[in-house]
């Protein structure tokens, strides 16, 4: 007889897992994938609307100032303007990927976004000067580098919606 299900079988195993294992795991992985989406949203939808501040337009002003990529944002735009460029952006593509459940197709769009930004975001690690240092013999971002490789685990975040989406688009096809 079985501790666990007061039964004399044994219990069902799914790719060795048993039922309950595989039906916690199932519904953990669904958990996260719910929590990492709209963290995701939530994180890009509140950094897009900072960026409507003077504050935020001046801290992003010498990243944009060294990028070979968004320059010349500041100069067709103004110093506020690409941050409510860039701002209007990361809010729209927050919008699109929390449609996801009703729109999987247009969530796609958003997540391809989002690596497109977190990629644009990453090469500021690069592209600014005094981005690294060497801190007691470490070799680390310096000033907001720190900041921005937090983009590494968005960028992630972003991939993964992207896999979800085109799941969901595959599934409601059969």
């Amino acid at each position: 007889m079985h501790a666990e299900t007061g039964s004399t079988k044994a219990p069902a195993v799914t790719d060795g897992l048993t039922a309950k294992e595989a039906r916690l795991a199932r519904e953990l992985s669904r958990g996260a994938g719910l929590l990492l989406r709209y963290g995701l949203v939530l994180l890009i939808l509140w950094i897009g609307a900072f960026k409507f501040t003077p504050t935020e337009a001046r801290a992003i002003e010498p990243l944009l100032a060294a990028s070979p990529f968004l320059s010349w944002l500041l100069a067709v735009a103004g110093v506020e303007g690409a941050s409510k460029v860039i701002g209007t952006a990361e809010i729209t593509i927050a919008v699109l990927l929390a449609l996801r459940p009703i729109a999987p197709r247009v969530s796609l769009v958003g997540s391809v976004a989002a690596i497109g930004m977190f990629l644009a975001t990453l090469s500021f690690l690069i592209t600014t000067p005094n981005s690294w240092a060497v801190v007691d013999g470490f070799f680390i971002p310096a000033g907001g580098g720190f900041f921005i490789l937090k983009d590494l685990v968005l960028l992630g975040a972003a991939l993964w919606t992207a896999a979800d989406a085109i799941s969901a688009r595959t599934r409601r096809a059969f």
